[in-house]
């Protein structure tokens, strides 16, 4: 055991060489990761706080996220969606749907709030298996059956709502979600508690691939990764705790891309979907349930929706008509692609959808600040994604001329 791991033949070599040397390997490998979204997020940084000094405050980044939070959890479930090569285009009205009738259920029926929220993410768990088999079974290409349901679930979001039109909601079970922050202290544990736990797992998952004869990163860089996760974590929570404390609602966003990173990276269910994404057919004749892994991956996107749809109702503390629609359902598939999870399937990560949706989110809060009107913020959204998905096809197509 001792040589397997202390064979250097076993580690990768992305430690080697000067930073632009590492770079041009990994852009070689058609594997840059999130960096590139990393850089155009301090530039995005950069350019607001210059114009305007009040956007790196505290207060404005405390709010920033909680912006971001429900199109972030959405763009976890569009990632895994993607990550398939399919598309989801019904999420936003899934989320509609959810946070509806959650409202109605809690304050016209008299529901207790957490009840009320179950009932919501059933509803979207529902949903997410019935676009499932109408993929799967009857063979109906996702991008029609989605495109369905999002005109199918906004006219059900409507039924659902009534002739009131808004529910506002009161309940604290449900509005706490997005109104409550710990106290420094309990954010100071949680943040440490979090950057402990990834260093463990990140070590644990080292020496399984070690241990299963496969190519790992050297102790350095890992430590290296290790301490600038740690350094952001701690950043953040310097920021919060200089606000109102660390929000409930980001520890629920960052515990979603957790567990979803770790069904996918480290689960057979997770590997399964990759396999998919890369080659369905050869997925296929390896025995894998390609079916079923595809109506798991439809019936969780949707899920995730429901999450977000709750998310958006109890920070807006209200439900209407208008809940997951205008450009909700663009911004969660934007912030997916561009985190770096490629359209054509196969290559991605949970993690992107967070740093994606930063980046969605502080375009928008910039341009809100500044006061520039609705068309800038949309030109200048478009062009990141742009920006992205020509990246992506460019790593493409220098994967499959290299054969990688």
């Amino acid at each position: 055991m001792s040589t397997m791991v202390n064979d250097p033949r076993l580690v990768s070599d992305d430690s080697t060489g000067t930073f632009f040397q590492r770079l041009r390997r990994r852009m070689s490998y058609a594997d840059i990761g999130q960096l590139p979204v990393l850089i155009g997020l301090v530039l995005i940084w950069v350019i607001f706080q210059v114009a305007n000094d009040k956007f790196l405050s505290p207060v404005n980044l405390t709010n920033l996220i909680l912006q971001s939070v429900a199109m972030g959890i959405a763009s976890v479930g569009v990632t895994l969606v993607l990550l398939l090569g399919e598309i989801d285009l019904s999420v936003g009205a899934v989320s509609g749907v959810a946070a509806s009738v959650m409202a109605v259920e809690n304050v016209k029926n008299g529901v207790s709030g957490p009840v009320a929220i179950l009932m919501a993410l059933a509803a979207g768990l529902l949903i997410g298996l019935l676009h499932g088999f109408w993929i799967t079974k009857l063979r109906v290409p996702a991008f029609v059956v989605t495109l369905a349901g999002l005109l199918s679930w906004q006219g059900v979001q409507l039924q659902v709502l009534g002739t009131t039109g808004t529910v506002n909601l009161r309940d604290q079970s449900i509005t706490g979600l997005t109104t409550t922050f710990f106290s420094d202290i309990w954010g100071w544990l949680i943040a440490i508690v979090f950057v402990v736990l990834y260093a463990a797992g990140s070590f644990w998952e080292r020496q399984q691939r070690l241990t299963a004869g496969l190519s790992v990163v050297s102790v350095n860089a890992l430590l290296g990764r290790i301490v600038a996760v740690a350094a952001g974590v701690l950043i953040a929570t310097a920021v919060f705790s200089a606000d109102r404390g660390l929000p409930l609602a980001v520890v629920i966003f960052v515990s979603i891309i957790v567990i979803m990173n770790t069904i996918t990276r480290r689960t057979r269910f997770g590997r399964y979907i990759y396999a998919v994404g890369g080659n369905q057919e050869a997925a296929r004749r390896a025995s894998i349930n390609v079916d079923g892994i595809r109506i798991a991956v439809f019936a969780l996107c949707s899920l995730i929706a429901a999450m977000a749809g709750v998310m958006a109702g109890a920070r807006l503390l209200a439900v209407n008509q208008s809940s997951g629609a205008s450009d909700f359902l663009l911004n969660t598939i934007a912030a997916a692609v561009i985190g770096g999870t490629s359209l054509f399937g196969g290559r991605g990560t949970v993690w992107g959808a967070l740093l994606g949706a930063l980046v969605i989110g502080s375009i928008s809060n910039g341009m809100d600040l500044l006061g520039l009107p609705s068309p800038v913020k949309f030109m200048i959204t478009g062009g990141v994604l742009l920006a992205a998905v020509t990246l992506d096809a460019i790593v493409r197509r220098r994967q499959v001329a290299t054969g990688k």
